[in-house]
């Protein structure tokens, strides 16, 4: 990939009103980052609106960034992504990385939990993440206090994935500063914001479902009933992976949201073992190769004279599918997908989980 498709690429994702799933609809569509970018304004216009597209400066400057701090960036369609990562829905378009990138490539396990939890706790998930380094498995976690801590330093003789939801030179919670540094120097270390950004509230659901995504399985050691780990439980469900808990005490609230994972269909995990019986045997086709290339990508029918009033039509402020916009409307899937496309660069559409959409 040349030095100006990497600038494009990554002057698309930090456009505002562009997401991962409409980075990836433009990269389709376009077949390239550069060609994407020329196509914006025209696009936007015909949303209703007009883009402030990201400079090239921006972008130089991030990539100089990020090279200073031993890191790099990952598009989804490069080798070195995440197999299992590139096969979500909404699978960040790029990731920076400090590392080996081989962590990632391997059968892995996240290993989720309270931040508060307690000392049996945290000795359960480093004595888990042990076992399983010692089983040929990665341990991804998000270098939370807690679980997640312990998980990391169970599985440094082995291979552990550290995701985090700042920029790669912004350690959270500051007494990480040095495991996190460990995990990159030894390990791999992940995210998917640029350098510099805080760790804000609404970077870490977005950090959660990266952990779920590059995982076969994700294992819950205590949760509340509103955690954070629970949100990442579901999202690897939402993506077809193994959810599994360890259960506790009914009087302790953090052992509550195990408890009703279980009751809801999670796999009781008592100890290694019971985690790699309820994995069972990798398939090898959710670690399969990239796709095809966006260049090699076929390009989109013309949009037929009224059909984006059609479309628009059918939106409102309450989220809908996207599959049930596609039926009322009668139009080709793809001819949806561009109105909605155009009405997002607008600043006119918001996407939601479950691939429904809502009109701001």
């Amino acid at each position: 990939m040349s030095h100006a498709e990497r600038v494009a690429r990554l002057r698309l994702i930090r456009t505002p009103n562009i997401g991962p799933v409409s980075w990836q609809q433009l990269m389709l569509r376009f077949g390239s980052g550069e060609a994407a970018i020329e196509a914006l304004p025209d696009l936007a216009l015909r949303g209703g609106g007009k883009p402030r597209i990201a400079s090239a400066d921006l972008a130089e400057r991030e990539i100089e960034r990020v090279a200073e701090l031993g890191a790099r960036h990952v598009f989804s369609d490069e080798a070195d992504y995440s197999p299992l990562l590139r096969e979500v829905e909404g699978a960040p378009p790029v990731l920076i990385v400090r590392g080996d990138t081989a962590m990632a490539q391997r059968p892995s396990v996240a290993i989720v939990g309270a931040r508060n939890a307690s000392a049996i706790a945290c000795r359960f998930a480093r004595q888990l993440a042990v076992d399983l380094a010692a089983r040929g498995v990665t341990v991804v976690s998000g270098l939370a206090r807690g679980v997640d801590t312990a998980a990391h330093v169970g599985a440094m003789g082995g291979a552990t994935v550290g995701v985090i939801a700042s920029g790669i030179d912004i350690a959270f919670p500051p007494e990480n500063a040095a495991l996190q540094e460990k995990i990159a120097a030894d390990q791999l270390l992940v995210s998917e914001q640029p350098p510099g950004t805080e760790p804000l509230a609404r970077h870490f659901p977005a950090r959660n479902r990266i952990i779920a995504g590059m995982a076969h399985g994700t294992v819950v050691i205590e949760a509340a009933p509103k955690s954070g780990s629970l949100i990442t439980a579901r999202r690897a469900g939402d993506f077809g992976r193994e959810v599994m808990a360890v259960p506790g005490s009914p009087l302790d609230p953090r052992a509550q949201g195990c408890n009703l994972l279980i009751r809801e269909g999670a796999t009781l995990i008592q100890n290694v073992d019971d985690v790699l019986e309820a994995l069972g045997p990798i398939d090898v086709r959710m670690t399969r190769e990239p796709r095809q290339a966006f260049a090699d990508s076929s390009p989109a029918e013309p949009m037929g004279e009224g059909d984006r009033d059609v479309v628009a039509a059918l939106l409102g402020p309450t989220p809908v599918a996207v599959d049930e916009i596609v039926r009322q409307s009668g139009r080709p899937a793809a001819t949806v997908q561009l109105v909605l496309l155009e009405l997002e660069l607008a600043g006119r559409l918001e996407r939601h989980a479950g691939a429904r959409i809502s009109l701001l």
